[in-house]
């Protein structure tokens, strides 16, 4: 199970400096909120290898907060990108 973890961990990792670049980027709004909302996601998933491999319950209540805010805040940005226009 170590090597498994291992090797989502440094996935995970290289999936947040992706996303992170490209947050970085010049592009449109659109393609920033998209780029940190896949960061947030990352960073979601790697709280869950975490929880799955040490056993933490505080992890899983966490994911689930963070999850929750992390879609509220998709929804805002969304709306605001809609109402904004091009």
């Amino acid at each position: 199970m170590t090597a498994v973890t291992w090797i989502a961990g440094v996935m995970l990792v290289l999936a947040a400096l992706l996303a992170v670049m490209r947050a970085l980027r010049r592009g449109s709004l659109a393609d920033r909120a998209v780029a940190l909302d896949l960061a947030v996601v990352v960073a979601l998933n790697g709280l869950a290898l975490r929880a799955a491999t040490a056993g933490d319950d505080a992890a899983v209540d966490l994911l689930l907060v963070f999850g929750l805010v992390g879609f509220i805040t998709v929804v805002t940005v969304a709306r605001f990108i809609e109402r904004r226009g091009n």
